[in-house]
């Protein structure tokens, strides 16, 4: 079997569970194949898609190692191209409705938006490793999260994302060593963080596709660590995938599962950012009410909260997070339901500016972004052009494609108001900046 295994002929490993008594129809159930395909591989037919053998590898319970299918997507997009037939694209949406019952089924254990989470969600690899691991090995995994999440605020995720994957290649390792039950919970826990935070520079370089392969494998490295302040995590960033892309709906959904993940680990942190962040998301619909109402719980969670104590990957939403949550959803409102709502959308943002260090940049200029928007919605064009132009001038100097999409919305209203020449020069710089067409 090992040896059909490390070759990838999938015949002989078919034929193999066949005489130790397994079916052609529960292979089929095990592997997400019809029993036609199963029919056919064990007749002969080659399997070289990689996703096909991810997910027969997955299905089997075998060890990707075992196939050659090393986790980086260097090595996924050589095994593809061999394949017999280009894959289809699926549709967004799609996508989107198997990343929620994945999350669905790590979150509830149930199949609440259906039934198939996904070929997408690939195993961890199981390669070659060392005998035995400790808790050393661990925090040293730990420590270089750390290290890459605090190039990520600062420079953006293009500073740093070959970085998070080629120290997930190295400990993904660790998962086939030896090692104590409380070594291997904490390892299932550093390496969730390390996926999380390789899915969040994904996400911040564009790579949506990786983005959401990450954070599947976050997740269920999290709920093996049993950490649902992580889960929870992990779904908030997901969440702010789909904001970004435009899809409030699909994003609340996925908020909804991390805020049930927050309550069950007992963290109020947790609690307050899944909060403020479906606040967004009934904003971006045009839902004042629900806005506010989620905004206020997130105010009172956090209030409660003890940051000091939280691990990580949520300690960084502090008081100016607090605060550029409240003037980003009330920027979204100005702008979705009613101009009324710069007047808290301004101070807010402006303190949330002020607090804001050099090691937090690409934060201060989403906050820029937003608080430009603002002042060309009063009317104080002057004023918000130049705004408008720090944004820019800090912009600049990050790896982030979300810089460029988040002031879209600013060149929309820059635009707009192009009869005035500072609005104008502003739409034209956005746009050079953005690589988007101007107004001629």
């Amino acid at each position: 079997m090992r040896d059909a295994l490390a070759k990838r002929e999938i015949s002989s490993v078919y034929r193999l569970l066949r005489r130790h008594g397994v079916s052609q129809r529960q292979i089929a159930a095990l592997t997400g194949q019809s029993q036609s395909e199963v029919s056919e591989i064990l007749k002969g037919r080659q399997v070289m898609a990689y996703d096909v053998l991810a997910r027969i590898a997955a299905g089997l319970g075998v060890p990707r190692g075992y196939m050659g299918l090393a986790y980086d997507e260097a090595t996924a997009v050589r095994v593809a191209a061999t394949a017999e037939a280009p894959q289809s694209e699926e549709d967004e949406s799609v996508k989107r409705r198997k990343f929620l019952a994945h999350a669905a089924a790590i979150t509830v254990g149930a199949a609440v938006f259906g039934t198939d989470s996904g070929s997408w969600a690939s195993s961890p690899a199981q390669t070659p490793a060392p005998g035995r691991i400790g808790m050393t090995d661990v925090r040293q995994v730990e420590a270089a999260t750390r290290a890459l999440r605090t190039l990520d605020y600062q420079y953006g995720g293009g500073s740093c994302r070959d970085a998070v994957v080629a120290q997930l290649s190295w400990g993904q390792q660790m998962l086939g060593a030896n090692a104590t039950d409380l070594v291997k919970e904490r390892l299932y826990v550093a390496l969730a963080d390390l996926h999380n935070l390789a899915g969040w520079t994904s996400f911040d370089t564009g790579l949506y596709d990786s983005a959401r392969n990450h954070f599947g494998q976050a997740l269920g490295l999290a709920k093996q660590g049993r950490k649902e302040e992580l889960v929870a995590n992990i779904l908030y960033r997901m969440g702010r995938v789909y904001l970004h892309q435009n899809a409030p709906d699909d994003a609340l959904k996925v908020f909804q599962l991390g805020q049930l993940a927050a309550q069950n680990s007992g963290s109020e942190l947790a609690v307050g950012i899944l909060c403020a962040n479906e606040a967004w998301a009934y904003a971006k619909m045009g839902s004042d009410d629900q806005a506010l109402k989620l905004l206020g719980r997130a105010r009172d969670e956090f209030a409660r909260a003890n940051i000091s104590e939280a691990p990580a990957w949520a300690k960084f939403f502090d008081a100016n997070d607090l605060s550029a949550m409240i003037g980003t959803v009330h920027t979204e409102l100005a702008q979705t339901v009613d101009t009324k709502y710069t007047r808290i959308a301004v101070p807010a943002l402006s303190k949330a500016i002020n607090g804001y260090g050099e090691d937090m940049s690409r934060s201060r200029s989403f906050n820029l972004t937003s608080l430009s928007i603002n002042h060309l919605l009063e009317g104080d064009i002057d004023h918000g052009a130049k705004i408008g132009r720090q944004a820019i001038d800090l912009s600049e100097g990050l790896k982030s494609v979300r810089t460029k999409d988040r002031m879209k919305p600013l060149q929309h209203e820059a635009e707009k108001r192009r009869n005035n020449p500072d609005a104008r020069e502003l739409a034209e710089r956005v746009a050079k900046f953005t690589g988007s067409d101007s107004a001629a």
